[in-house]
């Protein structure tokens, strides 16, 4: 049980204003980083500054943005990680035999985080790497995280997720979701079609370590060509499977 003493605030506060910035945000003024925070407007503004002294961020006069400096703090906790180094040649193997990218992830609240990526021919328009970042609700990997959940868990994290649509064929609608999960935790696979980018489609698994826990999941995408999907669980799902049963003879 930890002491209000052993914890720093002004520490804990750095990391929320860390956290205000996103892709979507990636400018921000002390007044969008109080608003996102809580913090007042003061704090806020001491925190940023002690960033952009750090070398943690840019400064315009009025708009703050991160410098690729803060990519030491997050690569640096992936490499410490070891899922990322056991999976890698799995990746890269899966990858060179389907002739597809490959990517495993975690969940984080409502987004999924990229652990390890094998990439071939780039079939989305934003470039993907350990660390990026993507909604959970509308990708084949977060299905599958969030089918791992009790029905309850996974429902928060929807409601408390942004369900503005990616693609008019997104899914925007609680209900609908949930049942898309349902349907990938009853099948143990999920296949997107579309809704995170136009011409974009995926399937993912569940990684799974020896005692049965689900620790991650793997997928893999393509174009999406023609007008069904179904190509893509009969060409790459066994693939993914026999990856994610040699993977688990690995993991403890």
């Amino acid at each position: 049980m930890l002491n209000k003493t052993d914890v720093i605030a002004s520490f804990a506060k750095g990391l929320r204003v860390l956290e205000c910035f996103s892709a979507e945000h990636p400018r921000l003024a002390v007044s969008d980083v109080a608003e996102a925070t809580g913090l007042d407007r003061a704090t806020s503004r001491r925190c940023l500054l002690t960033l952009h002294k750090l070398g943690y961020a840019d400064y315009d006069g009025k708009f703050f943005s991160l410098t690729p400096r803060v990519l030491r703090l997050g690569m640096g906790a992936l490499a410490a990680l070891p899922l990322p180094q056991i999976v890698q040649p799995w990746l890269d193997q899966l990858s060179e035999q389907i002739g597809q990218s490959c990517s495993v992830s975690i969940l984080d609240g409502t987004e999924i985080v990229y652990l390890a990526r094998a990439a071939q021919r780039r079939v989305m328009s934003i470039g993907l790497m350990p660390g990026s970042r993507l909604p959970a609700h509308c990708t084949s990997m977060g299905r599958i995280l969030l089918a791992t959940l009790s029905e309850p868990e996974a429902r928060a994290l929807i409601d408390a997720s942004d369900l503005t649509p990616r693609t008019p064929r997104s899914l925007t609608e609680p209900d609908d979701i949930m049942a898309e999960v349902a349907r990938v935790r009853e099948q143990g696979f999920a296949v997107i079609d579309q809704e995170v980018e136009i011409g974009l489609r995926s399937i993912a698994v569940p990684v799974v370590n020896a005692k049965g826990s689900v620790v991650a999941a793997l997928n893999t995408g393509m174009a999406a060509i023609g007008t069904s999907p179904a190509p893509l669980i009969e060409d790459f799902l066994p693939a993914l499977l026999k990856t994610r049963d040699g993977i688990r003879r690995v993991l403890n």
